[in-house]
């Protein structure tokens, strides 16, 4: 009967994520760099952008500001970079590392910023990984 179940099953349903971010869409207009879809890719993180954005801007070293639901940044970025350095947020301040879901929030304990899983209930401190 257990057989007959699984194969009753629908394929979608196992083989789909539900935590998707989508590809960092940019555009250029002269020597700035607009990433489009900020504010989409903020709320599927459920991250603030006073933590997100100054992250992003320090890792890619350049200046630049929220203007609605894009940013834009001073000079040509490519695209390749952004999404590297959107990849290294997630891994760090986003996925617990104990169950490796995306069901977290950060809270601030002192001077230390804590990653406070709801999905297992674990509480780690953030911890900068180094550049490989």
């Amino acid at each position: 009967m257990l057989s007959r179940a699984k194969e009753a099953l629908p394929n979608e349903l196992s083989s789909e994520s539900r935590f998707v971010i989508p590809r960092v869409d940019i555009l250029y207009e002269g020597k700035r760099t607009i990433w489009r879809n900020f504010a989409e890719i903020q709320q599927i993180i459920h991250r603030d952008a006073s933590h997100f954005l100054p992250y992003i801007l320090r890792e890619i070293g350049t200046a630049g500001e929220q203007s609605g639901t894009r940013v834009i940044f001073q000079g040509i970025i490519s695209k390749e970079q952004l999404q590297d350095r959107l990849n290294r947020y997630i891994d760090i301040y986003v996925i617990c590392s104990v169950c490796k879901r995306p069901d977290t929030r950060l809270e601030r304990r002192g001077r230390i910023i804590m990653l406070k899983c709801d999905a297992c209930g674990a509480i780690c401190p953030i911890t900068r990984r180094k550049r490989r």
